[in-house]
């Protein structure tokens, strides 16, 4: 059986590392270079970095700080933020980052997925999910959860997956920085409906969620953010505790 992952999330605001609530409410976390050798050290599997202020002057400080990670750190890590093209592509990998998350440019323009997949490889390509439970059903949102759109996660999934996505990181703003678990329900039918991995996100407030989202809602990949950057769960604790349920991780 595969190993399940434990991923850090660092949100990059201006160079800092920022978390917030629901998506609002931003605090300062730390400085991410420092951040990302802690959590490489603790035994974290892998980490993203999402640049949430990302705009065309911040390509290059992105293309920067994914230099300084890539000189820290010896474990896989993704950059999204604000990617739309090929070229922004091409400039983080090259700068070291194994892989890229997109989001709101899949969904503006689907193709992305496909031209970065037969460029890159699916390995590299990660379909980032925001999407918001209302009224029974689950959907999709942009921009950092702030537009709504009429597309539904299910469907959306299904079709990242067909254009050649590598991965799903899912996050439900409904349970994103409540620490209240994660969206098993909508998890594990989303596991099922795919083949490729798919990445937990929105939630975590206990090392029990961790166990929980790998058993009950058959994630792959559990991230989170804030319960590392303020030290509620030690990563190397989290593994033994996960070990010890009979749940497979890289210790």
């Amino acid at each position: 059986m595969l190993t399940k992952r434990i991923i850090p999330c660092l949100d990059i605001k201006d160079g800092r590392t920022v978390k917030g609530v629901n998506f609002v409410d931003l605090r300062d976390a730390g400085d991410p270079v420092e951040l990302a050798e802690i959590y490489a050290n603790e035994g974290a599997d892998e980490l993203v970095f999402l640049d949430i202020s990302a705009t065309e002057e911040k390509r290059k400080t992105l293309a920067e700080l994914v230099m300084h990670v890539a000189e820290k750190v010896n474990i896989p890590f993704t950059v999204g933020g604000g990617i739309s093209s090929v070229e922004d592509v091409e400039i983080l990998l090259n700068s070291g980052a194994d892989k890229v998350s997109i989001n709101s440019s899949a969904v503006k323009n689907p193709k992305l997925v496909n031209d970065l997949a037969a460029k890159f490889g699916s390995q590299c390509v990660v379909v980032a999910i925001d999407a918001k439970q209302i009224n029974g059903e689950w959907i999709v949102h942009l921009v950092g959860g702030k537009v709504p759109t009429e597309i539904k996660l299910f469907d959306w999934a299904k079709e990242v997956e067909q254009r050649g996505a590598g991965e799903i990181l899912f996050t439900s703003m409904n349970h994103d920085g409540t620490k209240n678990g994660f969206a098993n329900e909508a998890l594990n039918y989303l596991t099922s409906l795919v083949n490729i991995p798919v990445i937990a996100s929105g939630g975590a407030g206990n090392m029990q969620h961790f166990a929980d989202t790998f058993i009950d809602g058959k994630s792959d990949a559990a991230l989170a953010a804030s319960v590392f950057h303020y030290k509620e769960i030690d990563i190397t604790d989290l593994k033994k505790e996960l070990k010890n349920q009979g749940i497979p991780v890289r210790l």
